[in-house]
């Protein structure tokens, strides 16, 4: 792969986990203590949860990511979606940022060549890059339920993470002044919340 392109892969990669992350800290942000360890029915995990898993697969994953098995004989995966009596929502929280801190650290370490190398997850061979699309699918896809439950748990009083309902036209023009002005933000979810919090200061 060329050098410029699997750099500018590794940047992209690295810029989506943090976006994705950030996403979710702002959304269980907006709940209560006991809203972070609800169930919305039997079938269905809190965000305490869902953190917990989420951490345990980015550690297992990517701690010595090039070298070992991304399923580490240590990790309990079934245990990630009990909350056992006592755990604190601050436990949770330290867990969640030494998940991501193990992928953020991982990629920042990998260099263009490590691209065209192999890992292992469970014994199935993947490239680096196919390991690296596999793991942000999978935050992305858990992000996106920890999003749901915490709108659905705040209700009226939740605050917009992205594009306010019939204000595509008005995001469109809001990103055209932005570019215009040599202000866009680092990501679209940064644009999309900015924005929110625009039409939310104007229609107080």
């Amino acid at each position: 792969m060329n050098e410029s392109v699997a750099r500018n892969y590794l940047d992209d990669a690295l810029t989506s986990f943090r976006a994705y992350k950030k996403l979710a800290d702002k959304a269980f942000a907006q709940v209560s203590d006991d809203e972070f360890f609800a169930t919305i029915d039997v079938e269905s995990n809190s965000i305490a949860a869902i953190v917990k898993h989420v951490a345990g697969n980015l550690i297992s994953r990517w701690t010595d990511f090039l070298t070992t098995d991304g399923e580490k004989p240590d990790r309990r995966r079934d245990m990630e979606f009990v909350i056992t009596k006592g755990t604190t929502r601050a436990e949770m929280s330290d867990y969640w940022e030494r998940g991501w801190a193990c992928v953020c650290g991982a990629i920042e370490g990998l260099a263009a060549e490590d691209l065209a190398r192999e890992v292992a997850i469970r014994g199935e061979r993947h490239t680096v890059v196919e390991a690296i699309n596999r793991s942000l699918a999978h935050s992305a896809y858990h992000v996106g339920q920890i999003v749901f439950l915490a709108k659905h748990l705040r209700a009226s009083e939740w605050k917009s993470l992205s594009i306010p309902r019939n204000k595509s036209a008005e995001f469109n023009a809001y990103l055209a002044e932005k570019e215009s002005e040599g202000e866009l933000p680092q990501h679209r979810f940064d644009a999309a919340q900015e924005f929110a919090r625009r039409v939310e200061n104007v229609e107080k």
